[in-house]
């Protein structure tokens, strides 16, 4: 065996094993599936876009990004082919020579070992035979030495004609299948840069794409800079057409049997058609949902200040619901805009009156007041709320409001008139 080529007889003994072949089999199958899944990534790829449809250089990156996955499974089909084409032409010839051809060399090298340490052994002791023996004994004992000496010298024949016949074998039982095994893998390249080719276009115009989204970017990117610095000025002014006029969220005061409570809306106005759409927003889980309200607004004013508890408030009445709508805007600057997109009014002061006329005023209201309290006695002892006669307290808060409402200087203008 030292007469065979080191690098060649490693390759053999080592690089053919079973195992070896097994675990580039192995890695081969793990790669390919990993080429796999890649190419279903890119097969199924989508752009998630802004707005109702993809741009024509999204739909040309998708397109581009499908036929690519499609040149990998038919790169990988030619691999896998190869790899199949490297196990017949290449690993099986190499391990039938090594099996067939070193393992014979090997058991003739064992035979020759075997052979030789039989006849240098009978030669010692042939050797020590004393020349008093008979002659009879001592050419028996040569023949048979001459015989371990021609089957050893046999023995050597064959080993030395065997490894003869593996050195010389190995340059076409060797360079065969690994030429064949060349042919197999220069045709899948070749394949391979024809299909290549085939992608030509699509990478060019997917290079063309990439370059109109490089474009695009930087431009939208100043136009995004531009808007979010006018948002920051003046963040109700940059609407976009077909959205509501104003938008955002408000409290709304409601009444309930419990108490008085506010709750959270999200409101859309829009100004052209008057339309206010209110969306609760803190309904309870398991409850009915409720769907938006659309309301007709009918006018809108700022409420007073001191007329209730609650900051930035303002009052609106619509064609839908009965009564004033307080609303309570995040801050001031949010109810003016409010206000303003809703053509909001400010509420009416009466101007500060002077002495001689706070007199006349004052006489009027006790001739007034002592006229209500005879027609009291007189015709309203009986109604529920007044004197001892027990009333509940709405009827009385809505006596009392129908007193001190809005028309009651009108009311006192009226009895002045009456009494004069």
């Amino acid at each position: 065996m030292r007469v065979l080529d080191a690098g060649v007889a490693e390759f053999l003994s080592d690089k053919l094993t079973p195992g070896y072949s097994d675990n580039q089999s192995v890695a081969g199958l793990d790669y390919s599936s990993a080429v796999q899944k890649f190419s279903q990534t890119l097969q199924s790829f989508q752009f998630d876009f802004i707005g109702d449809t993809l741009t024509d250089d999204e739909i040309n990156i998708a397109e581009s990004f499908k036929e690519f996955a499609e040149l990998l499974n038919e790169v990988e089909n030619e691999r896998m082919m190869m790899v199949h084409n490297a196990s017949d032409l290449l690993i099986k010839p190499l391990e039938n020579f090594r099996k067939e051809q070193i393992g014979f060399t090997k058991e003739r090298k064992k035979k020759f070992e075997k052979d030789g340490e039989r006849f240098y052994s009978l030669l010692d002791r042939h050797l020590h035979l004393s020349s008093k023996k008979k002659e009879s004994q001592l050419q028996e004992a040569d023949l048979q030495v001459d015989k371990e000496r021609h089957n050893f010298f046999e023995s050597s024949l064959d080993y030395v004609y065997q490894i003869q016949e593996v050195q010389e074998s190995k340059k076409f039982n060797i360079v065969e299948p690994v030429l064949a095994f060349l042919h197999s893998l220069f045709i899948s390249n070749s394949l391979t840069v024809e299909l290549t080719q085939d992608f030509l276009p699509y990478k060019q115009q997917l290079q063309l794409s990439l370059q109109n989204t490089r474009n695009h970017f930087s431009s939208t990117r100043e136009e995004m800079e531009e808007l979010k610095k006018r948002m920051k000025e003046a963040p109700q002014t940059c609407k976009l057409p077909g959205q509501p006029t104003i938008e955002g969220y408000l409290y709304t005061q409601e009444k309930w049997a419990l108490g008085i409570s506010w709750v959270k809306y999200y409101c859309q106005y829009e100004k052209e058609t008057k339309t206010l759409t209110m969306t609760p927003m803190d309904q309870k889980p398991g409850a009915k949902q409720q769907g938006p309200l659309d309301l007709t607004l009918k006018y809108c004013v700022r409420r007073k200040t001191e007329s209730i508890d609650k900051r930035f408030c303002f009052d609106i009445e619509t064609n839908e619901r009965p009564g004033t709508i307080t609303l309570q805007a995040l801050s001031e600057a949010n109810r003016r805009l409010w206000m303003e997109a809703m053509d909001g009014k400010e509420p009416i002061y009466h101007s500060p009156i002077t002495k001689q006329e706070e007199m006349e005023l004052n006489e009027v209201g006790f001739k007034f007041v002592r006229k209500c309290i005879n027609i009291i006695e007189t015709k309203g002892i009986k109604t529920e709320g007044l004197y001892r006669t027990v009333g509940s307290n709405i009827q009385v808060q809505k006596l009392l409001n129908a007193f001190f409402g809005n028309n009651f200087l009108l009311l006192l203008l009226l009895v002045t008139i009456l009494i004069s």
